[in-house]
């Protein structure tokens, strides 16, 4: 299944609390519940005014859906092509 990065502009995603991620993160996955099993969501990085996810799915379109459902922005979405880590330096 194609991997993708969602890029989701937040004003001061960086300083929310514990407490507002995981409201968030209930709404993520209540959206995923009703979507079913042709999503997944991987992680999520908060950083700055934006949250990055990372979320596997067989097009941007289910993708948009699941952020109209949970009621966030997904500003960009771009499939991921592949991946490198230290190893591949080796």
């Amino acid at each position: 299944m194609p991997k993708f990065i969602i890029e989701r502009e937040i004003p001061q995603a960086g300083k929310l609390d514990i407490e507002q991620l995981k409201a968030i993160s209930k709404k993520s996955r209540e959206a995923l519940c009703i979507l079913g099993t042709d999503i997944q969501w991987v992680h999520s990085y908060v950083a700055g005014d934006k949250i990055y996810c990372i979320y596997m799915a067989p097009n941007k379109e289910l993708l948009l859906e699941h952020a109209r459902l949970g009621g966030f922005p997904a500003n960009t979405i771009t499939e991921v092509a592949n991946f490198i880590d230290p190893q591949w330096g080796e």
